[in-house]
């Protein structure tokens, strides 16, 4: 290998001199001054044992008769070709992931970490092998077999860590997965159940709302909270990142941009008209609630749609410099709709906890029993094109529900016990009767 050239396959920085660093990717020059000048093309010479071959073709720009570059020639590059700027190395140190993704990401890997260094000897976790990251699958199905993790649960960890481990150096989780399937297909038959959220249909959510006094600034909030969950069926997430400049009030209902979500990472947005449904009164509440917003002067259209008040209805305050701003927490949206359930007498519905996602949950389950379509399910719940989660995990009829597929066989009575009794004649209406 040349002097100068470091041949890595991964991503590091070289933070000498002080206040820039290089971006060292294959090949890196680390001794630009020990390269020789770039070579020119030469005449092709036909003597020389280095010829092309007879398939090769000759690049367009090469003069006639003139050899493309050598393979052991590289570019001209300087040193500046692989320094990043200071203003560089500030936007790249923000992160890519959204705050709760960071916030699950980042206690999963501390628990790895943990694990790692309680390992006679202590075990590498970044980046780690195939053996330490199947051990410690395997560590997490046993732990869970004792009641501590649900299978999924397990899962997710694991592909947490799995997407931390450096691109190009992840490990083999093919065993992993497998015992994890294994072990979840035997949870299931010893009569586990994935934890899902309740479905709050209508009837639950107008349940739900009247129970709000809606004379205060909290209760303003919070009917409309629930009231836009249900009708554009949101995430926690969507809802806690939601713009006060991204609801355009009509007469007739709202227009919402959902910017970003789960199934839109890309943030081309997703817009829909909602009617004002009369049982939900959306118009009317979400009025209500922006008059409190500019009353509190907190309406400009970068502005957070639903703002964390104090109890006499003033902003709630926060640090300087806090990541989401004046935005509320996902997390503190999900104890609030818990809060509401609860004050309503419902924080189960057919013994399932009422969260967030329960409205979601409700609006596609109404839907599905009005006989919407998937397609515009999908397309109403921002799922993806063609995905079945909407009809497999989203649709929650409460108690034995009125969906029996049998309904539509006929029955062995009224006409057809008629016509059956009439072929059969007397006799065997006698052999019946006895």
């Amino acid at each position: 290998m040349r002097r100068g050239v470091a041949q890595l396959q991964h991503l590091a920085e070289y933070s000498d001199p002080p206040g820039a660093r290089l971006l060292l990717t294959d090949p890196v020059i680390t001794h630009p001054e020990s390269l020789p000048a770039p070579r020119k093309k030469r005449r092709a010479d036909p003597t020389s044992p280095l010829r092309p071959s007879a398939n090769a073709r000759e690049d367009p720009k090469d003069a006639p008769g003139e050899l493309p570059p050598l393979a052991d020639e590289r570019p001209a590059w300087t040193e500046a070709d692989f320094r990043l700027t200071q203003e560089d190395v500030e936007d790249l140190e923000q992160p890519d992931l959204a705050e709760n993704t960071l916030t699950n990401r980042d206690s999963t890997v501390r628990a790895f970490e943990a694990w790692c260094a309680q390992q006679t000897p202590p075990l590498l976790a970044h980046p780690c092998t195939t053996r330490t990251y199947t051990s410690y699958a395997l560590h997490l199905i046993r732990r869970g077999k004792a009641g501590e993790f649900k299978p999924d649960t397990v899962k997710q960890y694991l592909s947490r860590i799995y997407n931390w481990q450096p691109v190009g150096m992840r490990p083999d989780r093919s065993r992993a997965q497998g015992r994890v399937q294994a072990w979840r297909n035997t949870w299931v038959k010893a009569g586990g159940a994935v934890d899902r959220a309740a479905a709050v249909t209508l009837p639950y959510n107008l349940r739900i709302i009247a129970a709000i006094d809606e004379d205060t600034p909290i209760g303003k909030r919070d009917a409309f909270l629930a009231a836009l969950a249900y009708v554009n069926l949101h995430r926690e997430m969507e809802l806690a990142d939601q713009l006060v400049g991204r609801v355009r009030v009509h007469d007739t209902g709202l227009y919402v941009i959902t910017a970003t979500s789960k199934t839109d990472q890309t943030g081309k947005g997703s817009g829909r008209f909602i009617r004002d449904p009369e049982d939900l009164q959306l118009v009317r509440r979400a009025r209500a609630w922006l008059d409190v917003l500019r009353e509190l002067g907190a309406d400009r259209p970068t502005d957070p749609l639903f703002r964390a008040l104090t109890v006499k209805g003033a902003l709630r305050s926060y640090p300087e410099g806090r990541k989401r701003g004046t935005k509320m927490r996902p997390g503190s949206l999900n104890e609030r709709f818990q809060l509401l359930a609860e004050q309503a007498g419902v924080p189960y519905i057919d013994g399932q906890r009422v969260r967030s996602h329960s409205w979601r949950a409700g609006a596609n389950t109404n839907m599905i029993a009005a006989g919407v379509p998937l397609k515009e399910r999908n397309t109403a719940g921002r799922w993806a094109d063609g995905s079945h989660t909407a009809d497999t995990v989203y649709d929650r009829t409460h108690g034995l529900g009125d969906k029996d597929p049998l309904a539509a066989v006929p029955l062995y009575g009224g006409p057809a016990h008629a016509a059956v009794a009439e072929a059969r004649g007397p006799a065997s209406t006698g052999r019946d009767a006895g």
